[in-house]
């Protein structure tokens, strides 16, 4: 996941990127709502933490041209300002959270995580895929309750490919998801991922694949061969 932070006050936006990074969660600043939505036109990001008071246009304009180009990355809006009118205007503009300062840490990974779950449609922090659980909170992956051991990159396309399960995603998304538009390297850098993640997966279900390549378009996630999984149920049990 990635989070991007548009927050001119440089000492709350510290404070925010230090929060992320004690839960390894990659975040991005822009100082203003003009970089904001910038960044967000080249870049994709899960979530975005949304001040009001801004130097050039204020986080209201920020949200309503956001959600003008159709564009529905997860907002939560942290401000100084708690007057209920303020609320309400930017859940009606197309805000979803509002929480305001001052803030705990604690309070906002939660609500971080909160909708991030949401807008993938899972009620809880661990997405499963077949024998696979992929704890999002925790940054762990279990197969058949066996930890899997992943490196971060192979963590997070695996993280991506479970919330946005069904859908298919093209390389790109998988570079920048993973490197943020920062030293990218080549597409094929994709395919050796997915290999490894695939072979590391295969080697604790008996060889099911999850990762389905749709040629020409990307990867995509399914539940793998139900009667493969079953029957490799049945192996475990009789081993």
């Amino acid at each position: 996941m990635r989070v991007l932070v548009v927050e001119d006050d440089g000492n709350i936006a510290r404070r925010v990127e230090t929060i992320c990074a004690t839960d390894s969660l990659p975040c991005h600043i822009a100082e203003n709502g003009e970089e904001a939505l910038e960044m967000l036109k080249f870049y994709d990001y899960d979530i975005v933490i949304l001040d009001l008071m801004l130097p050039d246009i204020d986080g209201f304009e920020v949200l309503s041209r956001l959600r003008a180009i159709r564009n529905d990355t997860p907002v939560i809006v942290l401000s100084g300002l708690n007057a209920t009118d303020d609320k309400v205007k930017c859940l009606t503009i197309g805000a979803d959270d509002y929480l305001t300062k001052p803030f705990s840490k604690v309070e906002l990974l939660a609500r971080i995580y909160a909708l991030i779950r949401r807008t993938a449609g899972h009620s809880s922090s661990v997405v499963t895929i077949g024998p696979i659980e992929i704890d999002i909170k925790q940054r762990c992956v279990k197969v058949y309750g066996a930890e899997l051991s992943l490196t971060s990159k192979e963590y997070a396309i695996l993280e991506l490919l479970a919330l946005k399960k069904g859908a298919v995603l093209p390389k790109e998304t998988f570079l920048n998801h993973i490197y943020g538009g920062m030293d990218e390297p080549e597409l094929k850098i994709v395919d050796v991922f997915i290999c490894k993640l695939r072979k590391k997966i295969a080697d604790l279900t008996g060889g099911l694949n999850f990762i389905e390549t749709v040629w020409g378009r990307g990867y995509t996630l399914r539940d793998g061969n139900e009667d493969g999984e079953k029957h490799n149920v049945d192996r475990l049990k009789v081993s």
